[in-house]
């Protein structure tokens, strides 16, 4: 496909998991992106349903897609193809696809146009990233099949992290290990991206300072931003570091791991299954992975783990304030970021010595500005991770 053949057409964008697959649509017209539409497939192999909406919120598709699953992402995404290309307008021809791909290990610090060795390669990075990388593979291999002329981009969510010095990307291990590629990666890096481009260009002299971004979501991370890049961030090697989530612990004492090796006789996957699934949210409370739901019940063991989320997060932006010198401002994004707002209050009502003070109306209200006058200025970004996989798609099929 030659370069002029992109002037004018349509990208899609995937973020693919073992039951669901989510997905949006942009018009390219030379360089400029436009959201056309999005939806999400959910309950593949149970029940699939199939959402989407126009970006003006039109609902384009609310319905049942049991005919169309055969039990896997892989299976049913030739059908939502097919619906995509019938619902875009024929002047607008499907172009690309870029995907987010969750693990890049040390080679890839920026998106790729994928080919067969590439694929071959993410695939080995599966076990940085279990839960998502071969479910991402998976996606990309069954659009190939299908659409084999549709050139496909990987971006990464750990690429942006690879500005991190070697003092924040680095283990206290024995070198071998960390040359071996033993390190710390970081997480939600388009997140992040999307993040500091929207500084760039709304807040461009807070984006030249030292601003923290907390992605709170059922994963969760924060990342510590200076001039625009990430320095240190509280995901590592795996997304299993830094603050508890729905169903991860967050950082744990390894030993523990060790006790429940020799005590409950776990093996690796017990082990994994503990980490990935049984921990975070959900094992403290024993009720749910959801905030949501948390929020609703008054158990103490819902309460606990709410709070216990909230000072491990306050704990965190503290820590990165070490790593950037200072904090001049604070970001929330993501589900809980975005719409917390009794975490967002917990949080920062522990960082008052820091210099950091909410206005409690504009926080229950979630609007832009919810810092309080003359505090540390705190502010509510949607993040917005397809359109940075749109924008480096757009770049790289025009190279």
């Amino acid at each position: 496909m030659t370069k002029s053949a992109l002037n004018k057409g349509a990208l899609l964008v995937l973020n693919s998991g073992s039951s669901s697959v989510k997905f949006s649509l942009f018009e390219l017209e030379s360089d400029n992106i436009t959201p056309l539409f999005a939806g999400q497939l959910t309950g593949i192999g149970t029940d699939a349903v199939l959402k989407a909406k126009s970006e003006a919120g039109e609902l384009l598709a609310k319905e049942s897609w049991a005919q169309y699953d055969k039990g896997s992402v892989p299976a049913i995404l030739p059908n939502l193809l097919e619906w995509i290309e019938k619902n875009l307008p024929t002047e607008l021809p499907l172009i690309g696809a870029g995907h987010r791909v969750v693990h890049g290990s040390v080679k890839y610090d920026k998106p790729v146009l994928i080919d067969g060795n590439v694929l071959n390669e993410l695939a080995s990075f599966s076990p940085l990233a279990p839960l998502h990388q071969l479910q991402n593979v998976a996606a990309i291999k069954a659009l190939a099949d299908s659409r084999p002329e549709l050139r496909q981009v990987a971006c990464f969510d750990t690429a942006f992290h690879h500005t991190m010095p070697k003092v924040s990307s680095t283990y206290a291990i024995p070198k071998r290990f960390t040359e071996a590629g033993v390190r710390r990666y970081g997480m939600h890096g388009l997140s992040y991206e999307y993040i500091a481009h929207n500084l760039c260009e709304t807040k461009p002299d807070l984006a030249k300072g030292r601003v923290i971004v907390a992605h709170l979501g059922n994963g969760a991370s924060l990342t510590a931003l200076k001039d625009g890049v990430s320095i240190d961030t509280s995901m590592g090697f795996t997304a299993l570091e830094g603050v508890p989530m729905g169903t991860r612990p967050g950082s744990i004492d390894p030993g523990i791991l060790l006790y429940l090796m020799r005590e409950y006789d776990m093996d690796a996957d017990a082990i994994e299954k503990f980490l990935y699934h049984e921990s975070g949210l959900l094992g403290v409370s024993g009720i749910s992975n959801d905030m949501r739901d948390l929020e609703e019940n008054t158990d103490p063991a819902a309460i606990l783990a709410i709070d216990l989320f909230c000072s491990r997060v306050a704990k965190q932006i503290a820590s990165l304030g070490v790593s950037i010198g200072g904090i001049d401002g604070l970001v929330f994004t993501a589900g809980i970021g975005e719409h917390g707002s009794i975490q967002r209050k917990k949080i920062l009502d522990q960082l008052g010595w820091l210099g950091f003070e909410i206005d409690a109306a504009k926080n229950a209200a979630n609007d832009h500005v919810i810092s309080a006058e003359g505090s540390i200025p705190t502010f509510i970004i949607p993040t917005d991770e397809e359109f940075m996989i749109a924008r480096h798609t757009v770049r790289l099929l025009n190279a």
